[in-house]
């Protein structure tokens, strides 16, 4: 049976529909919902075994990147949101919606402080809106959603995408095995904050998180942007260079993988 994938859409999100196409794609039975219906009870959060909170502006970013929805949801959908993070269903945050995650405390949710905001997504270090391709290194052996990722290509696209937490919450985040991505050079070598490897000035180059269960991820990158090779950056070169090695390109691009594994999750 395929699982469900609730797609939330709102003011100012704009990724909803190619995170839905991706879903699809992956096998899973996606709808895009709008925050409002499931205030109202028209949808019911329960029906789903997948959340996904995409990128975009959600209320314009106007009190914080993130802050107007989490707000949204959590005093309208709180115990709803909450109960979904405890059971075994699966929840990623895109970009915003990793702001908005991060703002509603499902992650990283230390010592099982569900609902109790312990990260935040602040002002690039360069003051600017970053939109360019970025490579994540995978850390994090709990996490459903990168089982069999190494090394990613991702695009990124945000002005607000700097982890911070404090030094006692960041140890314990380590230890527990709780970062997922980081921020690498081409050949997985650290980019010890130097920009743009580090495209934000993220603390440890951390480009992703999950909760203590690994059922949830907040990143900032854009998996869902790169689902066919033609959506890489320099995928006509790479074409070129295969078709004089007598190759043949995938034609899928990486960030499926994330995508896949979650509804692998369900079979």
């Amino acid at each position: 049976m395929e699982p469900k994938a609730l797609i939330i859409t709102g003011y100012g999100i704009n990724c909803e529909e190619e995170t839905a196409f991706v879903f699809q794609k992956s096998g899973a039975t996606a709808e895009i919902v709008h925050v409002n219906d499931l205030i109202d009870g028209t949808k019911e959060m329960n029906d789903y075994q997948i959340l996904a909170i995409p990128g975009g502006f959600s209320y314009g970013d106007d009190t914080g990147s993130g802050n107007g929805m989490a707000n949204r949801i959590n005093n309208n959908l709180g115990e709803k949101i909450l109960a979904f993070a405890r059971e075994d269903k699966l929840a990623i945050g895109i970009c915003n919606g990793f702001q908005v995650l991060a703002n509603l405390g499902l992650v990283p949710a230390l010592d099982g402080k569900y609902g109790q905001r312990q990260a935040a997504l602040d002002w690039n270090d360069s003051a600017r809106y970053q939109d360019r391709w970025v490579w994540l290194k995978r850390k994090s052996e709990k996490c459903v959603w990168t089982k069999g990722i190494d090394l990613i290509h991702t695009p990124i696209a945000h002005g607000e995408g700097k982890f911070t937490m404090n030094e006692e919450l960041l140890k314990k985040l380590a230890d527990n095995d709780q970062i997922v991505f980081q921020y690498v050079r081409e050949d997985g070598s650290p980019a010890n904050g130097e920009f743009p490897v580090n495209p934000n000035g993220s603390i440890m180059d951390i480009a992703g998180i999950t909760d203590p269960s690994g059922r949830i991820l907040g990143m900032m990158p854009h998996p869902e942007r790169f689902m066919h090779m033609t959506n890489e950056e320099n995928w006509t070169l790479k074409k070129e260079q295969a078709k004089r090695e007598g190759k043949a390109l995938p034609e899928e691009g990486a960030g499926m993988r994330l995508f896949k594994n979650a509804v692998a999750y369900f079979s």
